[in-house]
């Protein structure tokens, strides 16, 4: 059952209730006001309805769509972890009184993780509409000057080396398959844990790695051999086993639901340990180097290589990630793309997507030279874009020096460049630069959120700064 909106504070909370309002945070009291909006939890209201039939009437009550959407813009604006969130809202009565909570019992971590899950990145994307809607209705921005640019947002992985993860892959199924067999009748098969000999062979890879010889190369073959081979059999073993619980010769005497969730673990971790296992046969004793759909992360299967040119960098495990950007800070969409797209095929649907949301083509539309084509131009142009001011890559024309020479274009490339901090904020201040919630969809949300919570803020501050200029002009 979903939770009240409405709070009754307890009769004993109210002096001290009247001790905390005199407690002042400039940021969260300028936000608070614009979490009230109706549309933002009713969205959150009708997802959390939806989760079963009747769960909106029945069951054990649950968190309120308010506090919920609130305890989400918290742990984003403040870069918390979940267990970060659970102990600030026990103690903190700032925080109580922001989330609404007040006075009431608090979730525990997993509660919170469970719920923010619940809020799928469609419900994300349509709560990151309604905050852009916000701001144009607030007159904040109006969605006349464009800037957009990429960026890599990593994922939750360590780094992804062919040993590590056969390691992991040895680890996973061994540990999966041990609870299987938990619920099986007794000695029906043995489950041999190989840790100690994969860490070992893990070990024998990192010393032969940092020996150029030819003997060396050896020694890192032979412990490859090794690996593989044992990983090889935990992967025989586990399809042994699920081909006996599907032909009945293996009796289930425990939980069946632990059993098949067992199941679905191993049904999903199976395909992508033999694709290490093939793609390591490549590399290591094939020689190929650059093997297709490289599985980089057995629990973030998603991660994909993205190679951005820079010095300190060249090499990122994530995904690409367009941002764009119009007055005021204002990140007015973002999308996660696939692959290590060109740029040259991101300016077109920025400047569609402004048209979407503010119901209009930019005057003005900017981005660094990776996103030139003479398509792209004339496509914008078409489209109502009167200034598009991208610099062309290679050697100019006279037409084409002249027209990057203009003071109107020099402007616009001017304003382009604070996108830049714009993503150094967005990764180092609301925590964008690795997204932490597991999957795809949760990497979606992740960004999502991110964009959210830095968007209130610069709504907020445009608010107070329109406050101060009105009282100076009194």
């Amino acid at each position: 059952m979903i939770g009240s909106t409405a709070h009754q504070s307890a009769l004993f909370y109210l002096p001290l209730a009247s001790q905390i309002s005199l407690i002042k945070d400039d940021l969260l009291e300028t936000i608070d006001p614009l979490l009230d909006d109706e549309m933002l939890v009713e969205g959150v209201r009708k997802r959390l309805g939806g989760r079963r039939p009747r769960s909106a009437v029945t069951g054990r009550p649950g968190i309120a769509p308010d506090r919920l959407l609130r305890c989400c813009v918290l742990k984003h604006l403040k870069g918390w972890s979940f267990r970060e969130l659970e102990r600030e809202l026990r103690c903190n009565l700032l925080y109580r009184r922001f989330t609404h909570f007040d006075a009431d019992p608090t979730p525990n971590y997993a509660t919170f993780s469970r719920n923010f899950a619940t809020l799928g990145r469609d419900l994300v994307e349509q709560l990151h509409a309604r905050v852009v809607g916000k701001a144009h209705e607030e007159q904040v921005a109006s969605g006349r000057k464009l800037r957009s640019d990429t960026t890599v947002v990593e994922t939750n992985i360590h780094h992804p080396s062919d040993s590590s993860l056969l390691g992991d892959g040895v680890r996973v199924l061994t540990r999966h398959l041990k609870r299987l067999l938990e619920q099986c009748q007794v000695g029906a098969l043995v489950v041999v844990d190989h840790a100690r000999s994969v860490k070992h062979r893990l070990l024998e890879i990192s010393r032969a790695a940092k020996v150029s010889t030819e003997a060396g190369r050896e020694r890192l073959q032979e412990s490859y051999r090794k690996l593989v081979g044992v990983t090889g059999g935990v992967v025989r073993q586990v399809k042994q086993v699920l081909g006996n619980l599907q032909e009945g010769r293996l009796v289930v005497t425990g939980s069946t639901t632990h059993v098949l969730a067992q199941l679905t673990c191993l049904e999903h971790y199976l395909p992508l340990v033999e694709k290490v296992i093939q793609q390591t046969r490549e590399r290591v004793f094939g020689g190929n180097r650059h093997v297709p759909g490289k599985v980089l992360s057995l629990f973030e299967p998603h991660t994909q290589v993205i190679r951005k040119g820079k010095p300190h960098k060249p090499t990122e495990f994530g995904r690409l990630v367009r941002l764009d950007e119009v007055e005021a800070g204002l990140v007015s969409q973002y999308e996660v793309l696939e692959g290590n797209a060109a740029d040259t095929s991101a300016l077109l649907p920025a400047v569609l997507q402004n048209v979407a949301l503010f119901g209009r083509a930019p005057r003005m539309a900017t981005a660094d030279r990776g996103y030139y084509s003479a398509r792209n131009e004339k496509q914008a142009e078409e489209l109502g874009v009167e200034q598009v001011a991208v610099p062309a890559r290679g050697r100019l024309s006279g037409a084409r020096a002249e027209r990057q020479k203009a003071r109107w274009f020099r402007r616009a490339l001017r304003w382009r460049s604070g996108i830049e901090a714009r993503i150094a904020t967005l990764k180092h201040r609301f925590g964008m630069l690795r997204a932490s919630y597991k999957g795809e969809s949760g990497f979606q949300r992740y960004v999502g959120w991110c964009v959210i919570a830095h968007n209130l803020v610069s709504i907020a501050r445009d608010q107070v700064r329109r406050k101060v200029l009105r009282c100076q002009e009194s």
